[in-house]
C-alpha cells in the first residue's frame, strides 16, 4: 500500500514538473519573442464608439473654424450635430466614403467661380453625393436639378442622356445658379434657401416678416423643408471637419477611381465598347452616370466619355480598329432588328438619320426623302411642326426611295459627279450597302480615301 502511494505521488509530481517546465517555456518565449511565430496581435479598434459631447465644446469648436459662410451655432444646428454623429452615423460614413470622388471637383468649380468653399457640401444635402440621386418630385443628379431649371443651365435630358447626372455639367450649372440667387438676395444662406424652394418662396417670406433678408430673420416664414435645409448644411459643414473627434472613422479607406475623358465623335453601345476595349461595363456606368441605357446617342456623339486610367493607353493605340469594330456591330444589329412601323416593315427598310439645315421645314424634308410630314413626326415623336437647325431626325425609307435620297442629298459637281454629304452615324459600309453596284473599294478609290474613317458633313463622290 506505501509503495502505491509514494508511486501516486512521484506521478503527480512528474506531471506537475513537467507542466510548470512547458509553461515556464512558453513565458519565457513569449517575453523574449517567438522567432518562430507568425502570429500578430493587433489592438482592437472600437469603430462603433461615440464619444459623449456637450453644447459648448461643440460651439467652441464651430469658432475655431475658418470659412467664408455665416455660421452661429442654436439649438436647431445643434440638434442636427447631434442626429449625424450619435443617432445616423452611417450616413456620415457613407459620405466620408464618397467625398474624395466628388468634392475635389467642386472645390476647383467654387474656386473658379470666386465662391465660398463650403458651399461645396451643399451637394451633401441635396443628394447625399449620389450623382443618380432622384427626389419624389423628379429632381436629379448630385444638385437634384429639376428638368426647367436644369434647361436654363444647358442640362438637357432625352431617352438615352440625363445631363443633370453628369457631375461635371451639373456642378458648373449649380455654380452660375446660386451666384445668381446670391445676386437676387444679397445673402449666401439665402442664396441656398432659394436654391431648395425657389426664389419666389423666399421672396414672399422676405415680404412676409416685414422686409428681414437673413435666413434666421426669415425662417418663420419658410417652407417646412427649407427651414431644416440650412441647419442640415451647417451641421454638415460641422461634421466633415470634426468627424474624427466623434470617432466617425472608415474601417477601410475609400479610393476614388481615377479616370481620363476621350472623345469618341460618334454614337455608342457601351455594352459594345466594353466587348471590344475590356473595360468593366460597371465601371463605365459609375464613371458615366449621365448615359441611360446604357447609349449615347447622336445628339451627344461630341460627349467625352470617362474611362479608368488604367485603359487610356490602351483605348489610344487601339481607338481606330474599336470604333470600325463598333460602327460595323451597330450596322449589323440594326440590320437584324424588325422594322419599328408597319408601313417600313419590308426587309428593304433602312434608317438613316438627316440633320435639319437651314431653311428646312418638314414638308420639305418630307418631299426630298419620298415620304409624308405625318411619318416624319411620327418616327421623331413630334407634337408639332417646329424643328431647328442641327435637330437630327430618323427617317425610315425603302431601298429604291433610300438611293434616290442618297444621290440626290447633294447637287451633282461640275463634272457631273454625284455627291452625298455623310450624315451622323453613316460609315463607308452602310453607304456602300444603300447604293447599287457602289462598293467600299470604290468609294475609297473615288475620294482618295486610306482608311475608312470618315465625319459627318464629309462630301463624297458616289458615282
Amino acid at each position: 500500500m506505501k509503495n502505491l502511494t509514494k508511486t501516486v505521488i512521484l506521478t503527480f509530481s512528474l506531471c506537475f514538473l513537467l507542466v510548470n517546465i512547458s509553461y515556464g517555456q512558453d513565458l519565457m518565449e513569449f517575453l523574449e519573442g517567438d522567432q518562430h511565430s507568425d502570429a500578430v496581435i493587433l489592438p482592437q479598434y472600437d469603430y462603433e464608439y461615440i464619444p459623449d459631447f456637450t453644447y459648448d465644446q461643440v460651439k467652441e469648436r464651430i469658432e475655431a473654424m475658418e470659412t467664408e459662410m455665416p455660421f452661429e451655432l442654436n439649438e436647431t444646428i445643434f440638434s442636427f450635430i447631434h442626429y449625424f454623429t450619435v443617432r445616423n452615423r452611417g450616413y456620415a460614413k457613407m459620405i466620408l466614403e464618397r467625398k474624395d470622388t466628388y468634392l475635389p471637383l467642386f472645390e476647383e468649380a467654387l474656386e473658379r467661380h470666386q465662391m465660398p468653399d463650403d458651399i461645396k457640401y451643399l451637394s451633401i444635402i441635396e443628394s447625399g453625393l449620389n450623382p443618380r440621386a432622384r427626389s419624389r418630385v423628379g429632381a436629379m443628379g448630385l444638385w437634384q436639378f429639376m428638368p426647367a431649371t436644369g434647361r436654363e443651365y444647358k442640362l438637357y435630358v432625352n431617352s438615352h442622356m440625363d445631363d443633370r447626372m453628369d457631375p461635371e455639367l451639373a456642378t458648373e450649372a449649380a455654380m452660375k445658379y446660386l451666384k445668381a440667387l446670391h445676386r437676387m438676395f444679397g445673402d449666401w444662406e439665402v442664396a441656398l434657401a432659394a436654391y431648395n424652394c425657389g426664389p419666389g418662396n423666399v421672396r414672399k417670406a422676405i415680404r412676409r416678416s416685414g422686409g428681414k433678408k437673413t435666413f434666421w430673420g426669415i425662417y418663420n416664414y419658410l417652407p417646412r423643408e427649407t427651414r431644416s435645409y440650412i441647419p442640415q448644411f451647417q451641421a454638415i459643414m460641422y461634421v466633415l471637419r470634426y468627424a474624427e473627434e466623434h470617432n466617425i472613422l472608415l474601417e477601410e479607406p475609400a479610393f476614388p477611381m481615377a479616370y481620363e475623358k476621350v472623345k469618341l465623335e460618334n454614337t455608342l453601345n457601351l455594352e459594345h465598347f466594353s466587348e471590344l476595349s475590356g473595360i468593366c461595363i460597371e465601371d463605365l456606368e459609375e464613371l458615366n452616370p449621365s448615359i441611360l441605357n446604357r447609349q449615347v446617342p447622336a445628339s451627344h456623339r461630341h460627349y467625352a466619355l470617362r474611362i479608368p486610367k488604367t485603359k487610356a493607353t490602351f483605348l489610344a493605340e487601339n481607338k481606330h480598329w474599336i470604333m470600325d469594330s463598333l460602327n460595323m456591330k451597330s450596322q449589323v444589329l440594326l440590320a437584324q432588328q424588325p422594322a419599328p412601323y408597319e408601313e417600313t416593315a419590308s426587309q428593304s427598310t433602312n434608317r438613316i438619320i438627316y440633320r435639319v439645315r437651314p431653311g428646312d421645314a418638314l414638308g420639305t424634308i418630307a418631299q426630298r426623302h419620298h415620304t409624308t410630314v405625318t411619318k416624319l413626326k411620327e418616327w421623331n415623336s413630334l407634337h408639332s411642326n417646329l424643328i431647328k437647325v442641327g435637330q437630327n431626325l430618323t427617317i425610315y425609307a425603302d431601298g429604291t426611295n433610300l438611293k434616290n435620297t442618297l444621290v440626290s442629298n447633294e447637287p451633282a459637281s461640275g463634272d457631273g459627279s454625284k455627291i452625298y454629304t455623310v450624315q451622323p452615324g453613316d460609315s463607308l459600309w452602310l453607304i456602300s450597302r444603300k447604293m447599287e453596284g457602289v462598293t467600299i473599294e470604290q468609294l475609297k478609290r473615288l475620294n482618295n480615301l486610306n482608311n475608312n474613317q470618315i465625319k459627318p458633313g464629309q462630301r463624297l463622290i458616289i458615282g
